[in-house]
């Protein structure tokens, strides 16, 4: 069934709002976190600018995947690491890697999009299983599909190489420019963590995320309205696997390997978190959330042995400060930062209205 637009017939179109427009309207602090991610390079050491910055805005992209799912769609899913995973091992199948025998060493012209559109295939065929399902039915057919693909990774030995997994893959050399080096890898991944960013923004303001939108909130009269639920579920899982599969390449080229454990069910489980603690309410929230995971994850550990602690207990660290930030708001850290704008906004008012009072204003 065809996607028809959701709005009511006399409903008065205003408009659709273009890029230079929606950047016309962003605040000051928007345009400050730009130009702190632009000039990073300079300011930031190599460790911070890939091993921090650059590690959250990968990890930023797969959670924002789940964000467009589990914000817009009402749909939890936890097969989007496995999306992401199985990209990263299809660059390393098709393109070339240390294991000699198995990589097909192709060019990654041809590696990565043959990657990304079988990952999306993989991640579309996950939804359609389970888009059929709600709540906790669907998150455990997605665990079950997460699941069954580490083991797969785990066990076979003539593909994914078993255990072992793969090394050595390298990220390309392309117009005279080493990816693979610091500064520009950083600025690959800060450009496709901003399309991401854009087309998920974009992506909801169309009719097709108005529409998903209507789907979860009140699936039954979307249905009585002759919207095809299932359609757009499954269309947006389609959508949400494309950037967790360009994800999983930016990971396989960071890590410059790919095993069975960057398809375990921790990182699955990680990435719902991540979501969670940045806020399923905005696109931003992904990243903040996986800034938050990956400093607390790096640094935690040296915290734990200054103190004279046991290090290996920096796990606790990890999940106290997350559950911290859930139990004081159930938002994120985007909801905290949402509320204290808006008692800003309310102080400000509050103000301007005592001085219009008091001046004898109307």
């Amino acid at each position: 069934m065809a996607i028809a637009d959701p709005r009511p017939a006399t409903y008065a179109p205003r408009p659709r709002e273009g890029l230079g427009e929606l950047l016309a309207r962003q605040g000051t602090g928007f345009w400050v976190v730009v130009v702190l991610l632009l000039a990073m390079p300079a300011i930031a050491s190599p460790f911070w600018l890939v091993q921090i910055v650059a590690y959250a805005m990968i990890l930023g992209m797969v959670a924002l995947s789940l964000m467009f799912l589990g914000g817009y769609g009402g749909i939890v899913s936890l097969v989007q690491m496995t999306v992401a995973a199985f990209a990263a091992y299809l660059v390393a199948i098709l393109g070339d890697s240390a294991i000699t025998q198995i990589s097909l060493k192709w060019p990654w012209w041809m590696a990565v999009p043959v990657a990304v559109f079988l990952a999306t295939i993989f991640g579309t065929l996950s939804g359609a299983l389970s888009v059929r399902t709600e709540g906790i039915y669907t998150i455990m057919i997605t665990l079950a599909i997460a699941s069954a693909f580490y083991y797969l990774c785990l066990q076979n030995y003539t593909i994914f190489n078993g255990f072992s997994g793969f090394n050595g893959v390298i990220p390309p050399v392309f117009l005279g420019v080493a990816w693979g080096e610091n500064i520009p890898f950083y600025y690959l991944v800060l450009a496709c963590a901003a399309l991401a960013y854009w087309a998920v923004i974009y992506c909801a303001r169309a009719p097709f995320g108005l529409a998903l939108q209507g789907t979860r909130d009140n699936p039954r009269r979307m249905a009585a309205l002759g919207f095809d639920v299932v359609a757009h579920r499954i269309a947006a899982y389609a959508f949400a696997s494309v950037i967790a599969a360009f994800a999983g390449v930016l990971l396989v080229w960071y890590q410059r390997q790919v095993s069975p454990g960057t398809a375990g069910i921790g990182p699955v489980v990680d990435i719902l978190i991540i979501a969670v603690v940045g806020g399923l309410s905005r696109p931003i929230g992904p990243f903040v959330g996986a800034l938050v995971y990956v400093i607390l994850r790096t640094f935690s550990l040296d915290l734990l042995t200054a103190a004279g602690l046991d290090g290996k207990r920096y796990q606790l660290v990890v999940g106290a400060g997350f559950l911290a930030i859930v139990l004081f708001s159930p938002d994120g850290l985007v909801g905290i930062w949402q509320r204290l704008r808006e008692r800003h906004r309310r102080s400000r008012e509050a103000k301007a209205a005592q001085m219009r009072i008091g001046g004898g204003g109307p």
